[in-house]
């Protein structure tokens, strides 16, 4: 069996409820969800968190909810790893006639609107003789010109040998997307993390990238999802036109 695990802890801070905050139209976390339905890869799509309205929410748009997370997993601090591990063993545990340690599991993040079933789909086909598949995009202006603000109030740059490169002359730098990660459970049970492991990079658009962690975050995803059109969209991608009588 193929197994999506998309962890969403309550308790959210900076953005109040923003697992299941309504984004365009329906609950965050109702967007990962149908993602991972309409990609047809998984067997399981199941939610591991603390949060009974979180539970709720993840239940009527058709994922799984088969345990509560254990508080010590649901705390400011608790690594991604540390949770898919945990589900991945709960798995196991119940399910040990249908479970392989060499089988696939996706963590897909419970804020990710913009992601895509067809980039889980090749994300998944990428998968064989690696480690862990992500996708990632390019930063948006060379790192390697970036400057800070020194305790004087003054720049400085971070990288003083490339004041005089030009920018079409630097590496492209990629960052993780923030969307998913996909890796044998095997893999996941791995202490080891994702840049130790063998990983293969899917990359991505920069317009279809954006992390949500903050309310100006919220709003900017909002205006791009709905100036894209992805509000009358599937998560396949797929618009669906609406009939005016």
């Amino acid at each position: 069996m193929s197994l999506c695990i998309i962890p969403a802890r309550g308790g959210s801070k900076r953005i109040s409820d923003k697992n299941v905050k309504v984004f365009c139209g329906k609950p965050m976390i109702q967007w990962s969800i149908e993602a991972a339905q309409q990609s047809g890869c998984f067997d399981q799509i199941l939610v591991s968190t603390d949060s009974d309205i979180i539970a709720r929410v993840a239940v009527n748009a058709g994922a799984s909810v088969p345990f509560v997370r254990p508080a010590n997993l649901a705390d400011d601090h608790t690594a991604t790893q540390a949770v898919i591990q945990h589900a991945i063993q709960y798995v196991a545990d119940e399910m040990a006639d249908n479970y392989r340690v060499d089988l696939p599991v996706c963590c897909l993040y419970a804020t990710a609107p913009f992601a895509r079933s067809a980039d889980i789909r090749e994300a998944y086909e990428l998968l064989e003789n690696s480690g862990y598949v992500m996708p990632v995009t390019s930063f948006a202006f060379p790192v390697q010109r970036a400057a800070r603000i020194n305790s004087s109030n003054c720049l400085e740059m971070l990288h003083p040998e490339h004041f005089n490169t030009r920018s079409q002359d630097l590496e492209e730098i990629w960052h993780d997307a923030g969307q998913f990660y996909w890796a044998s459970a095997e893999s996941w049970l791995d202490e080891r993390t994702l840049y130790v492991l063998k990983t293969i990079a899917l990359p991505l658009p920069r317009w279809r990238v954006q992390d949500i962690d903050t309310p100006e975050d919220w709003q900017r995803a909002e205006a791009l999802f709905t100036a894209l059109g992805l509000h009358q969209t599937t998560a396949s991608g797929i618009t669906h036109h609406r009939r005016i009588a």
